[in-house]
């Protein structure tokens, strides 16, 4: 048996948005009260906390990922420098999952700081 392991070779964000980190988790505390108080859970790695959404998987997109071709809809990130493993934030709890064992995770936090407006401030 030939067994093959390909890495993805590329990945694809159509929109970044950027948050500042204290005015996000206020942002995600409200929605998780309004939508019945479930606790949310965001990535971490590398001083950047994220979330991604990808696009559903199409005959397009699929194909896309055969080729080694991920493309997400959109990442939405605040730098973060200090990993916790919650949040308290209006009384409402967020969950930080430490992700950096991920190397693409760990590249697009690199890629992500680069991007940022809010690094100069």
């Amino acid at each position: 048996m030939d067994i093959s392991i390909e890495p993805w070779k590329k990945l694809v964000i159509h929109e970044v948005i950027e948050y500042n980190f204290e005015e996000w988790m206020t942002q995600i505390a409200f929605s998780s009260k309004t939508a019945g108080g479930g606790i949310p859970t965001i990535n971490w790695t590398n001083g950047v906390v994220f979330q991604s959404f990808n696009f559903p998987d199409t005959n397009v997109i699929v194909e896309e990922k055969i080729k080694g071709v991920l493309h997400w809809s959109s990442v939405m990130f605040a730098l973060k420098e200090k990993y916790d493993r919650q949040v308290i934030k209006d009384n409402a709890t967020i969950n930080l999952i430490d992700v950096s064992v991920n190397e693409i995770f760990r590249e697009l936090a690199d890629k992500l700081k680069e991007h940022s407006k809010q690094k100069s401030k």
